[in-house]
């Protein structure tokens, strides 16, 4: 997590281009999306080569004018979601499928593109691979490459478990505010994240929270996560749309609420939305008093335990 698979994916998309194909970039989330869009086009802007986004933050009319220009082969790049796999997109000329966040997408997704065209290469990216997909690495039928160093000046994220506590996360903000930076607050129930933020502004009431959840209009999202980054939030206080993929540098203190019930892959994951830049970063994984099942209980010691580089792998 946080070693560079974009980097790699960028770099691969802009040769693809540069040998006259186009490229599709499949990710799991709307948010991931945008982000893909708006890194790949600030990084290839000096370049003449086109890239669009397909995902539920474009409106209907947008999308058809996307799927045209893809058709007739004026679009290079096309970040997109499942969209990305509907009937009505035909790609003309498609040379490289990059499909981040591979553990999120099912083998039929993943096998749609090989009944396209045979000669179509294709790089999937993953700091949580799924089983099948690592078996058919060791086992030859793919090819396999790690990524084994960290960017220099990287910290190992500190990681906290314990049962929820109001003056530790009081404590917590408030260490991230004071060095200029932002707290991600993960609550995985829309039912009640509305409370949760009456419960955070009383413990912290001099932070400006927002909050991001898959439920909201994509409009709102939009504004919500753009506004987030521009650095106009505290705390950005939301369900797990966070997990894959996002990188906001200036995040430097992830707090969990009811970690008990989230997967080994998916904490591993969220950690991984902090410590992105050369700040020390923090995680809190909190559990509800006295509810722990020992499976949970393993799982957060764990992780606890592994906190070095690239340790999850």
């Amino acid at each position: 997590v946080g070693f560079g698979k974009t980097e790699v994916a960028l770099r691969a998309a802009f040769k693809a281009v540069q040998d006259g194909k186009q490229v599709a970039v499949l990710v799991p989330t709307t948010v991931l999306a945008q982000q893909h869009f708006d890194n790949f086009s600030s990084r290839l802007e000096p370049f003449p080569i086109v890239v669009e986004m397909l995902s539920r933050f474009r409106t209907k009319a947008q999308q058809e004018d996307i799927a045209r220009r893809l058709e007739n082969g004026e679009v290079d790049i096309i970040v997109g979601t499942h969209r990305l796999l509907s009937k009505d997109i035909h790609i003309k000329n498609l040379g490289l499928i990059i499909i981040d966040e591979e553990q999120r997408f099912g083998v039929k997704h993943k096998e749609h593109f090989k009944k396209l065209r045979a000669t179509i290469d294709i790089l999937t990216l993953t700091a949580t691979p799924i089983p099948r997909t690592l078996f058919m690495s060791l086992s030859g039928i793919r090819d396999i490459s790690m990524i084994q160093t960290p960017p220099e000046e990287r910290l190992p994220v500190i990681t906290q478990v314990g049962s929820w506590d109001d003056k530790l996360v009081r404590l917590a903000i408030m260490r991230e505010l004071e060095r200029g930076g932002q707290v991600f607050v993960v609550h995985n129930r829309v039912k009640t994240i509305q409370a949760l933020k009456g419960e955070l502004e009383r413990i912290v009431p001099e932070a400006n929270i927002a909050i991001g959840h898959g439920q909201m209009s994509p409009r709102t999202l939009e504004k919500v996560m753009s506004a987030f980054s521009r650095g106009e939030y505290d705390i950005l206080l939301s369900t797990t749309i966070i997990e894959n993929g996002i990188d906001m540098p200036r995040v430097n203190t992830l707090i969990v609420n009811r970690a008990d019930a989230f997967g080994m892959s998916q904490l591993y994951q969220l950690r991984g939305r902090v410590g992105r830049s050369a700040q020390q970063a923090y995680a809190y994984f909190f559990h509800a008093p006295g509810t722990l099942t020992e499976e949970a209980r393993v799982r957060l010691e764990t992780l606890a335990e592994n906190t070095q580089l690239g340790a999850g792998f």
